[in-house]
């Protein structure tokens, strides 16, 4: 099972992102599971949400502690969580940023495990009008991953958001190009 923790901010579509996997997921012939965690979130306040991938049924409902994957869509939450926690040793850490890798790692508090950038601020907003990272950050999960084929992902933009799904598409297979990824710096 490959368990995925995203984080976001309250409004930036981190619990859709989930969503969008798991329906992807399941479209591939995957079982799969998006939840979000929620307390007292309002827009721009921290916001996790969470995805799992098996290729048998998920029995688990709790939290994840210890994910394969992190996603960050909000370049500013390191600063106020460290969104490394729990992350394996042999897990991605996925983020939106336009730092170097150096820098990145430096400003993750010295994580030096697998890392997969790309600029998906500047892509959402050439691409759709608005910062809103999520669907470019599912283009930067299915590089540095491989676990679901980028048509499905497709489809299930296309199942969600009809015909705004045209630009997100777009914004999609950008950051699939232009997410660089680095292997463990240590």
């Amino acid at each position: 099972m490959v368990e995925i923790r995203l984080h976001g901010r309250g409004g930036q579509g981190v619990v859709t992102s989930a969503e969008l996997i798991a329906v992807a997921a399941i479209k591939q012939g995957s079982f799969a599971q998006a939840f979000p965690s929620f307390g007292p979130e309002r827009r721009g306040a921290p916001v996790q949400a969470f995805a799992r991938i098996d290729n048998k049924k998920i029995r688990t409902r709790e939290k994840i502690y210890h994910p394969d994957v992190i996603l960050v869509l909000d370049p500013t939450l390191p600063k106020i969580i460290k969104v490394t926690d729990g992350l394996k040793e042999t897990g991605i850490a996925i983020l939106n940023s336009h730092l170097s890798e150096n820098e990145v790692r430096i400003f993750l508090g010295n994580y030096w495990g697998k890392l997969a950038l790309v600029d998906a601020t500047k892509i959402a907003i050439e691409e759709l009008g608005l910062p809103i990272t999520n669907t470019t950050m599912l283009g930067a999960f299915i590089k540095a991953t491989g676990l679901i084929e980028v048509t499905y992902v497709e489809e299930a933009l296309k199942e969600r958001f009809g015909r705004l799904a045209e630009k997100n598409i777009k914004a999609l297979y950008r950051a699939l190009e232009e997410t660089k990824i680095f292997n463990s710096g240590v």
